[in-house]
């Protein structure tokens, strides 16, 4: 079982005073705590630190953690200068870099695309098509590519990967037909549905779709406190700040985990039963001082 810190970059925490070195220090703190990895977001609506610029700045700092997007919306950058992007962070990090992507939530992620012209009709095939057409470049290829959406007669050369082939990509999604993409097209699997139960279906229906191994993840906000109301009362607080939604929505979708540390562990451990590998750990804060509280409590309950 591998455990990985989601670093929160977005304009909100930057408002509450957090820095971008300080960012970079809880990288750095992440690997000394014993984390497997580190990851970072992506969006336009919250103006965020760019996740690849930092995960340059991470690569520069650590020496054995994971460097990962949770999750990197490929659609708003261009395919080929991104494919030149996480190739450099793949040779910086010699080899430390998985992607986490996305193709947007239906509700939120619209006008992210309406900022960079993208359309949001068949994004689900347009991040496809980017996936393979990094895999293409990363892999000597120098063209053609003919995909669903994209198409190029000719490519540029790019160098050789530090792993052959490039980076892992995971699939942040949990639609059926994700599940079936996930299984034929992707390197690993990073939803985060609050139902153990239907995380165990989805990894089974994946299995039965994938052609190579798929590494199971799970995208799990945590929040390490003793009292049950007091609890119940900081992930209301995470979830309006952070979305604009009462809690009861967002546990709908997402899993949300408060309590005590031994709470927490056995929740998780609900769905590392069922087959999750590689836990990220989201802080339920948008407060730099709670989170620095709250990072080296769930270090320590990462470990029991």
């Amino acid at each position: 079982m591998k455990f990985g810190l989601v670093v929160p970059t977005y304009r909100s925490i930057l408002d509450a005073g957090r820095t971008a070195p300080e960012m970079v220090a809880i990288a750095v703190e992440a690997e000394r705590l014993g984390f497997d990895s580190v990851w970072v977001g992506d969006t336009l609506a919250k103006a965020p630190i760019d996740p690849l610029t930092l995960l340059g700045a991470f690569a520069a700092r650590t020496e054995r953690v994971t460097l990962g997007t949770a999750a990197l919306l490929p659609a708003l950058r261009d395919p080929l200068l991104s494919a030149n992007a996480i190739l450099s962070l793949e040779l910086l990090s010699q080899g430390r870099i998985t992607l986490g992507v996305g193709a947007g939530f239906a509700g939120r992620s619209e006008p992210e695309f309406a900022f960079t012209r993208v359309p949001w009709e068949r994004r689900r095939a347009r991040l496809d098509d980017i996936v393979a057409l990094w895999r293409h470049v990363w892999s000597g290829k120098s063209g053609p590519f003919h995909g669903e959406i994209l198409r190029y007669d000719t490519l540029p050369e790019y160098p050789e990967p530090y792993r052959p082939g490039g980076p892992p990509v995971w699939l942040a999604a949990f639609t059926p037909g994700a599940l079936e993409r996930a299984g034929r097209l992707y390197d690993g699997w990073l939803p985060y549905p609050p139902d153990v139960a239907d995380y165990s279906d989805g990894l089974a229906k994946i299995r039965e779709a994938a052609v190579r191994p798929v590494t199971p993840a799970l995208f799990a906000t945590v929040l390490i406190e003793d009292d049950p109301i007091r609890a119940r009362e900081r992930l209301e607080d995470y979830a309006q700040r952070n979305y604009g939604v009462p809690l009861d929505s967002v546990e709908k979708i997402q899993v949300q985990i408060a309590g005590t540390p031994d709470e927490v562990t056995a929740r998780l451990r609900e769905y590392t039963d069922v087959g999750a590998e590689h836990v990220l750990i989201r802080i339920a804060t948008q407060e730099p001082a709670e989170f620095d509280e709250q990072l080296p409590k769930v270090a320590e309950a990462l470990t029991r």
